[in-house]
């Protein structure tokens, strides 16, 4: 039976779970949401309640919740006792806020050329950027992948997260599982990169797309 090949169809717009234009509090504010977000965090890891260690510090419910909600700023007397009830050093409700954040930037051509599983069959990936440690607990590697007239067909990738595909150009039939997409220039594929995926027929080359691969950090 001949193999058909399909694109993508378009999807009904999802509810974005956060607002992709959102600006955080004024850098004033910052230090108080970062204390208050590491006795939230410190607190469920014990298992106890906001009356619970309100109970424990001889603080009000209602100070408790103002504190973890980032809207007053304790004292180091306020700090102190939070620290002895939940068994944690005062140095660690700052950690958030004094973590640096990272950028990686590449410039045009600059990419590192890397050695993956589809190497061997004449896939050259170009990594774009690389953040090893980050605080969103994901892993994001966005490569620049050319095909030319030396690469073999390889729908047979699999490995764990996500993986977002855009083509920039050229055209290839794309695999996902039992699935085949016709990509050209523009077109994007999004999907859960457990189950079988890769090019299935290079139809014209060269082609380049940018895959974005994203799973969970491991600690």
């Amino acid at each position: 039976m001949a193999k058909t090949t399909k694109k993508a169809t378009s999807t009904p717009k999802p509810a974005l779970s956060q607002d992709p234009h959102a600006v955080r509090e004024p850098r004033a504010n910052n230090l108080e949401m970062a204390i208050g977000h590491e006795v939230r965090t410190y607190r469920k890891k014990l298992g106890i309640t906001v009356a619970d260690l309100a109970a424990a510090t001889g603080m009000s419910v209602g100070m408790l919740s103002k504190i973890e909600n980032g809207n007053i700023s304790p004292s180091l007397t306020t700090l102190q006792a939070l620290s002895k009830a939940l068994g944690m050093p005062i140095t660690a409700f700052f950690k958030g806020f004094e973590e640096p954040k990272s950028a990686s930037f590449v410039k045009a051509g600059e990419g590192v050329n890397l050695e993956r599983r589809g190497t061997r069959a004449g896939h050259h990936y170009s990594l774009l950027g690389h953040i090893e440690n980050n605080t969103s607990g994901v892993v994001v590697e966005p490569y620049l992948i050319t095909l030319n007239a030396e690469s073999d067909i390889f729908p047979t990738f699999q490995h764990e997260g996500m993986e977002f595909l855009y083509m920039l150009e050229g055209e290839v039939v794309y695999r996902h599982g039992d699935s085949l997409y016709r990509m050209q220039a523009g077109d994007s594929l999004f999907f859960d990169a457990d189950a079988p995926h890769g090019p299935e027929e290079l139809v014209s080359l060269p082609a380049r797309y940018i895959s974005i691969i994203s799973y969970p950090q491991r600690r």
